[in-house]
């Protein structure tokens, strides 16, 4: 029988990188002050202490070459966990990336493999302005060769890093710094949550709602305001993985409710939502009593001042009003 507790998404994650650490002597921590500070939010707090300075190194503030450095650790036999601070850094290490991590296993015929897990917190919506709050997911879904993995609970959080540590494949792990101090139910027992498999969040027969990241938790809100107020009865799915995504379980409850909202924190064109919706019209079209609703960020930079910052990102009323839309 499982021991819960309660533990935040900080914690979870880290737990996830101990327990690996102490199982297998390869996987190694680095990044911009993953080490004496214990990261920016405290999410690898006390694993300097733990495993030393050869696994856990504090890097220059140089993406690209730290990442490359981590690319060639994994084809050498280790298993990397990389942290970038900010999904707006991405792009100084894009080459490294999408040219070398994501391709070598495919270009040498499989005689190398990259067992790389790049970590990075989404601080979105945070006024931290439009060079600090990315997201920038879908560039890495187009990517062939990528893993790439959403988590929005502490229990998704640890299940699915320790999954992506173990895996030999390239992994772009999104965190969000807005959950990181939020707590939920974590066994204290080992466990691994595969890839590819969604989770519903709440089981509804009149409406299928699929988000992703801190806006799961908007999406159960707004779903209890549409049961209370409009008497609307929602199912809330978490697709956890985008790469490889479980297109099953969002076409089989689209075929119950037969209406669909995707909610997507990345801006509205070509986002994860086009994506979710794309392949609903495909695979299910004649199952929709209506048109696919997409609640996103709109297509402009960030802005700083908090007033325009909640006009521009998605949240619960932006998801109720799209839901009502569809009735």
């Amino acid at each position: 029988m499982s021991t819960q507790r309660e533990i935040s998404m900080a914690e979870a994650l880290n737990e996830a990188m101990r327990e690996e650490m102490r199982r297998d002597t390869t996987v190694i921590l680095m990044g911009e002050d993953v080490g004496f500070l214990g990261g920016v939010y405290g999410v690898s707090k006390g694993l300097l202490d733990e495993f030393g300075p050869e696994r856990v190194r504090d890097t220059p503030i140089s993406e690209d070459g730290f990442v490359g450095a981590g690319i060639g650790a994994a084809i050498t036999g280790l298993n990397p966990i990389v942290e970038i601070m900010y999904p707006d850094f991405l792009p100084c290490a894009m080459n490294q990336i999408t040219n070398h991590m994501a391709k070598l296993r495919y270009m040498t015929g499989g005689k190398l493999t990259v067992p790389l897990t790049i970590r990075t917190a989404i601080i979105q919506g945070r006024g931290s302005g439009a060079d600090h709050a990315q997201t920038l997911i879908p560039w890495f879904v187009q990517t062939p060769g990528l893993k790439v993995v959403v988590p929005s609970t502490p229990y998704d959080a640890k299940g699915l890093l320790k999954t992506a540590i173990r895996d030999k494949a390239s992994v772009m792990f999104f965190e969000t710094a807005k959950l990181y101090l939020i707590k939920g139910p974590v066994p204290e027992e080992e466990y691994l949550i595969p890839f590819g498999e969604a989770d519903v969040k709440r089981e509804g027969t009149d409406l299928t709602i699929v988000a992703i990241c801190n806006l799961v938790r908007e999406a159960l809100e707004a779903a209890e305001q549409l049961e209370d107020k409009e008497g609307i009865n929602v199912e809330v799915i978490d697709p956890r993985t985008l790469v490889p995504l479980d297109k099953e379980t969002i076409i089989n409850s689209v075929k119950k409710t037969n209406k669909l909202v995707v909610v997507d924190n990345n801006h509205l064109a070509c986002g994860v939502a086009a994506e979710i919706a794309a392949i609903v019209a495909e695979d299910a079209f004649d199952y929709l009593d209506g048109p696919i609703m997409r609640v996103a960020t709109l297509q402009i930079p960030e802005p700083v001042a908090p007033p325009l910052i909640k006009l521009m990102l998605p949240n619960k009323d932006k998801i109720v009003t799209a839901a009502k839309k569809l009735f």
